[in-house]
């Protein structure tokens, strides 16, 4: 799916501002809100997170439905076009109404979808109407309790919650609402609707293979050009190989775009490209033929009082932040992250490797359990005994991802899921399909991964057969081994260096240790800042020594919102940086490190 960007044929209007907001009380379809005006609306800012918006529980913790609404005007020479309006995520569900009439449907909070309503404008104002469910359970992704109810584990003793809840089976916040940009955008009625661009690097000189989709009859066209406008490379029909002669590459934190031009018929398209390769060669990483070193993070989208809607200054502190620490990459934990965000990686040289938000698929999570009728269930059940309903819904988010960010330089590696039951009974048959399926819709080809969880039987997890490059989850030192810190290295290396021995490339995508800013001792122990230092340094001794090991991604670049519970105050504290961006102790110990530590050949 295209980004939409005003050209000399391509209208654009943004949405964003204050719209009316209400929760459904249990009668908003029923009494039909999306026909006529929020009656005592209150105000929303779009887009953002609602949840900390407005003050109280019932707002925060609400389980179900909420209505967003708007007046809009599409002038009369726009109409005339195809007009199109574009969500670019709605958290999780949403039905999208104008002028009473339902326009389209989505599932799946983290990614853009759009419809053409051309038929259902009118001249002067349009009520617009987009109606929000945060509800999560066993078919939506990332994945939730069922049926709003069942049992709080956030004390000592399990209780049943007072009401209906969202009870995620994920650590973080469930923020919901409108939470990236809402934009109508026109385009001819024979128009340009999908471009796909992979390279070929040959000495100095790359070959650029492309394919246009086009809707309708016309003559295409593609032109490449430097930053400078100096055309380097052009070709006319719907496919075709361009060549660039002594062409300048995308490296990380080297960042060098090219532009675009696309055109079809009366339809001009525009967009910005990096030449660049990605391979796995034996227990390498290789990015323009090099082995890389990832050095990062794990990050969310998790900012106050936004949530998780588009922070832009925020975005670009903490690309600031990362160059500063001599980092080069972050993973999309737990969910692809906004267009913006990618556009700026693409601009900045950040690799990314990029994430569905296919999170709790894993109903062991935390060493938990379910039972449906005395029985307990398993992850990969069948679904009539109470096992995940995601596949359909999984298969739906990676189709959308690959399709949104298969022209990205930044993105190196699509991650499946995080966390997954990937050693349970039916784990491979579920996870195969989906590697399939990415490597079918990739015109890149890149490396595919699961995020894999600790665990006991780690040697029978399905990513050790599928995976391109193991990712893996650790936590020697905090969830394991807290406190002593010698037996945390002793039991990482002997799990590592199994990994190693494999022969691919493997890394940490994450691995830390909660920690309160200010909290000090003499001597290290949890929570304190010394003890963050400490962690570190005995997994870094484990890791510095194993060839195949290609990064380390820390957990977390910046404190963050989840639900509550005894192991949280007021969020996970694992942040390298408070969640307003101040760094503790552990920054400088990184920032050090990685300084010294080459993005490339690191370990030749």
């Amino acid at each position: 799916m295209l980004y939409p960007v005003l050209t000399d044929s391509r209208g654009l209007m943004d949405l964003s501002g204050i719209w009316d907001f209400k929760l459904d009380d249990g009668n908003g379809f029923e009494e039909k809100w999306y026909e006529k005006p929020l009656e005592e609306p209150m105000t929303m800012a779009v887009p953002s997170s609602y949840n900390d918006l407005k003050e109280g529980e019932d707002f925060r913790e609400h389980y179900g439905w909420v209505f967003y609404q708007r007046s809009i005007s599409v002038p009369a020479y726009m109409r005339s076009q195809r007009v199109v309006l574009r969500m670019a995520a709605v958290t999780h569900i949403s039905k999208v109404y104008l002028n009473g009439r339902l326009v389209c449907e989505h599932k799946g909070g983290f990614l853009p979808f759009e419809a053409e309503i051309n038929d259902y404008l009118q001249p002067g104002e349009n009520l617009l109407t987009i109606a929000v469910d945060n509800r999560i359970d066993h078919s939506t992704l990332p994945v939730g309790s069922e049926g709003g109810g069942g049992v709080l584990n956030s004390g000592f003793f399990p209780s049943k919650a007072s009401k209906k809840r969202n009870l995620p089976n994920f650590d973080f916040f469930n923020y919901c609402g409108i939470t990236r940009p809402v934009k109508i955008y026109t385009t001819p009625k024979d128009y340009i609707q999908d471009v796909s661009l992979v390279s070929a690097v040959e000495g100095k000189d790359a070959d650029i293979r492309y394919e246009i989709e086009a809707v309708g009859t016309g003559e295409a066209s593609i032109q490449i050009r430097t930053r400078q406008g100096e055309l380097v490379a052009e070709g006319t029909g719907l496919s075709g190989t361009l060549h660039i002669a002594n062409v300048t590459l995308w490296q990380p934190l080297k960042a060098y775009l090219y532009e675009v031009t696309v055109r079809f018929g009366e339809d001009v398209y525009t967009m910005t490209y990096g030449v660049r390769t990605v391979e796995v060669k034996g227990g390498k990483f290789l990015i323009n033929g090099q082995p890389f070193y990832f050095k990062g993070y794990g990050k969310h989208e998790d900012t106050f009082p936004a949530g998780r809607g588009l922070n832009m200054p925020m975005n670009i502190k903490d690309i600031s932040l990362i160059k500063w620490q001599g980092a080069n990459s972050f993973r999309t934990s737990h969910y692809p992250y906004s267009e913006e965000m990618m556009q700026l990686c693409d601009e900045e040289g950040i690799v990314v490797i990029d994430e569905v938000p296919a999170v709790g698929v894993n109903l062991n999570f935390g060493g938990g359990a379910n039972f449906k009728d005395g029985k307990k269930i398993n992850t990969f059940d069948p679904i009539e005994e109470g096992g995940i309903r995601t596949l359909e819904h999984h298969k739906e988010v990676i189709r959308d991802v690959i399709a949104r960010d298969k022209n990205r330089a930044c993105v190196v590696m699509w991650s499946i899921a995080n966390e997954s039951d990937s050693s349970g009974k039916g784990a491979y048959e579920y996870f195969k399909p989906l590697y399939d399926l990415a490597s079918e819709l990739d015109p890149q080809k890149r490396p595919r991964t699961i995020v894999s969880v600790q665990m006991v039987n780690y040697k029978e997890d399905c990513t050790i057969q599928l995976s391109d490059v193991f990712c893996l989850n650790r936590y020697y030192g905090w969830y394991t081994c807290g406190g002593d810190l010698q037996a945390a290295e002793d039991m990482c290396r002997e799990e590592l260096e199994f990994w190693n021995s494999l022969g691919k490339p493997f890394m940490f995508t994450e691995y830390g240790a909660d920690t309160m800013t200010g909290l000090h001792d003499t001597t290290p122990v949890m929570w304190t800042e010394e003890y963050q230092v400490d962690y570190y340094k005995a997994n870094h001794r484990v890791v510095d020594s194993l060839e195949n090991f290609v990064g380390e991604q820390v957990w977390n670049f910046a404190d963050f919102a989840t639900s509550q519970g005894l192991m949280r105050v007021q969020g996970n504290k694992k942040g390298i940086f408070t969640r307003d961006r101040r760094p503790k102790l552990v920054a400088h110990y990184f920032r050090n490190r990685w300084t010294n530590i080459p993005d490339f050949n690191y370990k030749p």
